[in-house]
């Protein structure tokens, strides 16, 4: 299926969280320390700046904007223009916190890398976070390998998150009070292998789901980090479709527009070839949907 490219907006850090509200889509950029908002001509404003460099977003039903502050492992919240603390998951997260999705109930789900992937090369798993709307904080989810990606069905009841160095997107049941239960695989991209280390990971040839978007039809679009683009996955792990962007590795993806037939992707050099916080490679990518993909309905999380 051809789809036509366009680079909407260039020299960034590194782009992640990617999210279409309001007729704009918004990300962060980890190394500009930034959230940042782009317009359909890429024109781009700056929501809020972040010193503890800003991740996941999300909102909670009342419209106010959650950001995850990386580095100090906390959920901030921007209201009346001023970031203020909704939550320390400090004492949960072992390092930097990561992704986003905040519910139709206002809790925020939180993942984290789980350890200092920079500098140890040995996997370690971790837990996802739940952050009720007073702040309150529990583990929602243990034994995850590198929680990266949600999303959140439209009915509400299943939550499904990548979990990138496992090469696999689990699916939980949501429960009435947030619980999340009935663990299983919802795509398996290594066939049941595990990876001890992030150079075996790397090496497999499997995809490394990070970012994810639903699309109406009940498949995913999943920013595949060991370099093979955007695919659009069907339970169960069979590809449909596979966007490619040359040399450059996508990291996370959303789908917006005003008739949410447009594909956002957020790329960069690949991983592990360059040092993003230094050169700035990051940008972008606008991809136009066949209308036959295209629908109305399309949910990707608050």
């Amino acid at each position: 299926m051809t789809v036509s490219q366009t680079v909407v907006s260039i020299g960034h850090g590194f782009l992640e969280g990617p999210r279409w509200r309001d007729g704009r889509l918004y990300a962060s950029d980890f190394f500009a320390r930034t959230v940042l908002t782009f317009d359909g001509d890429g024109v781009r404003d700056v929501v809020c700046e972040v010193p503890g460099q800003p991740s996941g977003l999300g909102w909670s039903p009342d419209g106010v904007l959650h950001v995850v502050s990386m580095l100090d492992r906390r959920l901030l919240r921007l209201e009346n223009g001023e970031l203020t603390e909704l939550a320390d998951l400090s004492g949960l997260f072992p390092w930097h916190a990561n992704d986003l999705i905040v519910d139709g109930s206002g809790r925020s789900y939180v993942g984290n890398f789980g350890w200092d992937e920079g500098t140890v090369d040995t996997i370690a798993a971790t837990v996802i976070a739940r952050v009720d709307p007073d702040g309150s904080v529990s583990t929602a989810a243990t034994d995850l390998v590198f929680p990266n990606g949600m999303a959140i069905t439209p009915d509400g009841a299943t939550f499904l998150v990548a979990e990138t160095f496992a090469a696999r997107v689990t699916a939980f049941t949501i429960g009435d009070d947030g619980s999340l239960s009935d663990r299983r695989v919802w795509a398996d991209f290594a066939d049941g292998a595990t990876f001890p280390t992030l150079t075996e990971a790397m090496a497999s040839g499997a995809v490394l789901p990070d970012g994810i978007a639903l699309h109406a039809d009940g498949t995913l679009w999943v920013a595949d980090a060991a370099r093979q683009g955007v695919l659009r996955v069907a339970q169960g792990g069979e590809v449909l479709q596979r966007i490619g962007f040359g040399t450059r590795t996508a990291f996370a993806v959303a789908v917006g527009g005003p008739a949410a037939d447009t594909l956002y992707a957020c790329v960069a050099a690949p991983y592990r070839s360059a040092n993003p916080s230094l050169d700035w490679q990051a940008s972008l990518v606008r991809v136009d949907l066949d209308p036959v993909m295209a629908d109305d309905a399309v949910w990707a999380g608050r």
